[in-house]
């Protein structure tokens, strides 16, 4: 599945639909999950009104790992079966990955303050976040500061691969060590512990997330493609006899 659209073309057909359809249910699931989380679901018994940021800021920091891991395996077809589109993939799901992390890192900060009673806490959780943030803004860096597009892509596939081994610290760092973050709510032995009430609109921000993380992509890739093509079209012109 994966191969069959590494072509160009095919990516192209198929997103010309995908594209906008991903774009749609981004904004319905949105115009249902925001109003859902922020106005009518149930406070918390402990955090109260505060606990509101949750629809924010989990779907984020769930995606920004997902971005990440989905960015290493697009890394791996490049380094190693050198897929066409492997680098446009990566490239164009960073700056959403890097996005959704800073989000996660901000509604954190407001959230802690009210919760922790403080803004920031160096705890494993918060910690490895910020690494994860940090290297989302040097795999961009790396890719805007080399000029040979090919050499970019195999540093930023390499720099993707080596911070990976950040994502299973920043998943089981709760588990691992003592931190203010609580352990696990949704995915534990027993079933999830969030309330139906609390669950059902924290899923359908996260779809809402990953649906507009999905047009963003596809828009980013289209719009290289097209880049590459010009590219390519202006230097045929420029090779053929005047």
């Amino acid at each position: 599945m994966l191969t069959r659209y590494a072509n160009p073309a095919r990516f192209m057909a198929l997103s010309s639909w995908a594209m906008p359809l991903a774009a749609v249910l981004a904004v319905a699931a949105f115009a249902i999950g925001l109003p859902w989380g922020l106005l009518y679901a149930p406070a918390d018994y402990q955090q109260g009104e505060s606990v509101r940021i949750l629809y924010v800021h989990v779907p984020a920091a769930w995606w920004a790992l997902g971005i990440y891991t989905a960015m290493t395996v697009a890394s791996v077809m490049s380094l190693v079966w050198r897929h066409l589109l492997a680098d446009v993939a990566a490239r164009a799901m960073a700056p959403v990955g890097a996005a959704y992390c800073g989000l996660c890192l901000v509604t954190g900060s407001l959230w802690g303050e009210p919760t922790w009673g403080t803004w920031w806490v160096w705890d494993a959780r918060l910690t490895s976040m910020l690494v994860l943030f940090l290297t989302y803004l040097g795999y961009l860096a790396l890719w805007a500061s080399v000029e040979d597009e090919t050499r970019a892509a195999r540093l930023a596939a390499i720099l993707c691969l080596a911070g990976f081994i950040n994502i299973p610290i920043v998943r089981f760092s709760v588990e691992w060590w003592s931190t203010l973050h609580q352990g696990p709510s949704l995915l534990r032995q027993g079933g999830s512990a969030i309330d139906p009430s609390m669950l059902t609109p924290l899923l359908i921000m996260a779809g809402a997330y990953a649906a507009a993380a999905a047009a963003i992509v596809m828009a980013l890739m289209r719009a290289e493609i097209y880049r590459r093509r010009a590219m390519a079209a202006a230097t045929r012109r420029a090779a053929q006899p005047a």
